[in-house]
Order: C-alpha cells, then sequence, then structure tokens
C-alpha cells in the first residue's frame, strides 16, 4: 500500500478441484461481511456481479460470529453455528486448515508470481479456493529508487504479503531487498537490527501495523493517506503519500548541510589568506623580516587594513544570496563531495582575499594621507 496504489481488488475467484466457483465466492463473501477495507469490500462486490450473491447485512445473520483479521493470525473469517469460515494470509489459513494440496500451493504461487496477493479460503478445516487481489505499483517508483540508489540509500520492502508476492512486487518496483510475511514485531526488529549495525534508517508506512517501527525508526515518515496511529507515530506527515519523498528530505537535509560545510570552508581559508595577506604589510617597517612573505607588496600599512575591512564588508554582502539559495545537491559520495568542497570553497576562500585586496589597494592607493 505504500510503494503500490493500496487499493487492492479481487479480481478472481480460482476454487480447487471439487469445489465450485460459486461455492467459494460465497464463502468468501460471507467471511468478507464485516471485512471493511478496500480488499474486503471488493470480495462482496465481486461475489455479487459476478455471481449473482446478494449482498447480506452482517446484523440480520443469525448466530454470525464474524472474526476480525489481526496482524498476528493474518486472517478474519465468520463462524455460523458449527460452520467456520476464515480467509487470509496463504500461510495462515493453510495452517488453521491443517496443510494444503499441492494444488492450492500452485493456485497461490502462480498468484503471487504474477505480482498479485493470494488470499486462501476456507471452510471447516477444507480448502475451497483462493481469491486473486490484484494491485499496481505507483507510476515511476524504479526511478525514483534509482535515484535512491545514487545517493547512497538503501531500499528495503517490509510487507506482510507472501514471498512470492512480495519478490515481485520488488521486482517492478526496483527496491534492493525484502522483507516478506513481516508482523509488526519483524519490522521492528528489522530496524533494531540496522540501527545496532551503524545505520541511518528511515521508514515510511501508512498502516497501524507500521506504527511500531515508525516510532524506532531514526526518521519516520507517514503516509497522508494513513491511520491515526501512523501518523502519530512518525516524525512528519507526507502529504503526496510518496514514499520516496525521502529523496526531497534527503535532498533538503544534504543541502542544508552542505551549504554550511561551504560557508565554513570559504569563510576559515579567506581568513587564513586575508591575514597573511595584510599582516606582513603591516608589521614589515617593525619586523623587516616580514617584507619577504609581503607576496602582495600592498601600498602602505593603513592601505592594507582597509583594503582588508572593505573586502570583508563585500564578501559578506556576496554570500548572502548563496546562503539563501544553497549550495545545490547532486548525488555523489562523501568523498567526492568533500573534494569538491575543497576545490571550490577551500581554493576559492585562499585565492580571492589575495585577488581582491590588491584590487582595492590599487584603488584607494590615491587617496591622499592612506
Amino acid at each position: 500500500g505504500t510503494i503500490t496504489l493500496g487499493n487492492r481488488q479481487a479480481a478472481e475467484f480460482v476454487p480447487v478441484e471439487g469445489v465450485t466457483a460459486s461455492t467459494l465466492a460465497d464463502a468468501a463473501q460471507l467471511a468478507s461481511l464485516a471485512d471493511e477495507t478496500p480488499e474486503g469490500r471488493s470480495i462482496v462486490v465481486l461475489a455479487k456481479t459476478d455471481f449473482g450473491l446478494r449482498e447480506r447485512e452482517p446484523g440480520l445473520i443469525a448466530d454470525a460470529t464474524f472474526v476480525p483479521f489481526t496482524a498476528q493470525t493474518r486472517m478474519s473469517g465468520v463462524d455460523l453455528g458449527d460452520r467456520q469460515i476464515r480467509k487470509g494470509a496463504a500461510a495462515a489459513v493453510i495452517a488453521w486448515a491443517g496443510g494444503a494440496t499441492a494444488e492450492v500451493a500452485s493456485i497461490v504461487d502462480d498468484i503471487s508470481s504474477s505480482g498479485g496477493t493470494p488470499l486462501v479460503v476456507a471452510e471447516q478445516g477444507r480448502i475451497l479456493g483462493v481469491i486473486h487481489l490484484k494491485d499496481v505499483v505507483k507510476a515511476g517508483m524504479r526511478e525514483r529508487f534509482d535515484e535512491m540508489r545514487r545517493m547512497g540509500i538503501r531500499t528495503v520492502m517490509i510487507t506482510g504479503d507472501n514471498p512470492r508476492t512480495a519478490k515481485a512486487i520488488a521486482d517492478e518496483a526496483g527496491v534492493d531487498d525484502f522483507l516478506a510475511e513481516a508482523t509488526p514485531e519483524d519490522k521492528l526488529a528489522y530496524i533494531r537490527k540496522e540501527q545496532e549495525g551503524g545505520r541511518l534508517v528511515a521508514m515510511t508506512g501508512d498502516g497501524t501495523n507500521d506504527a511500531p517501527a515508525l516510532a524506532q525508526a531514526d526518521v519516520g515518515v507517514a503516509m497522508n493517506t494513513g491511520t491515526s496511529a501512523a501518523k502519530e507515530a512518525g516524525n512528519m506527515v507526507d502529504l503526496d503519500s510518496d514514499p520516496t519523498k525521502l529523496i526531497e528530505i534527503v535532498e533538503i537535509g544534504k543541502q542544508l548541510l552542505i551549504t554550511r560545510g561551504a560557508l565554513t570552508t570559504f569563510s576559515i581559508t579567506n581568513d587564513i589568506a586575508k591575514y597573511f595577506a595584510i599582516i606582513p604589510a603591516i608589521f614589515a617597517a617593525v619586523y623587516p623580516g616580514l617584507d619577504t612573505l609581503n607576496v602582495m607588496r600592498l601600498h602602505s600599512p593603513g592601505s592594507a587594513i582597509l583594503s582588508a575591512v572593505i573586502f570583508n564588508a563585500l564578501v559578506i554582502v556576496a554570500l548572502i544570496p548563496l546562503a539563501l539559495k544553497g549550495v545545490r545537491y547532486t548525488p555523489s559520495s562523501a568523498s567526492s563531495l568533500l573534494r569538491r568542497n575543497l576545490l571550490v570553497y577551500g581554493l576559492g576562500g585562499v585565492i580571492a582575499p589575495f585577488l581582491g585586496i590588491k584590487l582595492i589597494d590599487l584603488l584607494i592607493q590615491f587617496i591622499p594621507g592612506i
């Protein structure tokens, strides 16, 4: 739901041998009557439109006890007296039913391999078939994940889906790795493990099950379309509900750091060069040995001081636009960023005072008394 559009819809009822599609649809609809998720509602609608099964009101079904979905059981359903129906993740329902046949495993694998989500339906310990849920990866995900990779960010998709579905979606979206059939505890443990390895971890999510992981992550970004629990657990809410918004977050953060580093580097080297330029001119009369360091050959001690003061004022004004706009960040390694910073702003900070102070000195040396 974060990488995909998140509105998985029931597309097909795939019964096992010996079970009719209408029987599977009837059981699936009964198990979904109290399910208010988009997936649950789509199952009810598909059974109604394709098989003419009238949508029944949960409160009007006698002896019905609806079993809600939980992250631990990973299935939901209904108990109608002695009749028990469950639908949910393949592994969970198969375990509840006491095992699966090769046919069921094949159906589940086929749906998962196509990028769909299989929901297995079982009644009284007998598997009736599989519901095929379809979802679509959000447009531009692969290109955005490629950009994150260039920025040095490793992307991991953590999902409650089965491994085959997760792999199909991960391959289509272009993420680096995935963790399938993950519970909220698994997500939390994975983030803690990465943090213990010295990594800075950002987490994006939209569900209540994501809340613990969002709270644990160094940067938690909740989707605007997500639940209240997810929004409260995250550090920020992405109004566009785009998981790759981390690109903008990282770019802005790095731009601020790079801008501060560039200004600091320029300021330090500028001060060193500035004092190296004017101190020999000022004290050469007292310490003649310093005259060999007076490479700029400034007109007089007075012009050296005045030139330095004027140059310093001009530099401060010239740096204001750079400080406001910021140094543009381009995806690259830390070493290349440091090299660029030293070459452009470090070397620039050394050269600028010599040129600037000398030019100002040439202009003001004709002022009487200087």
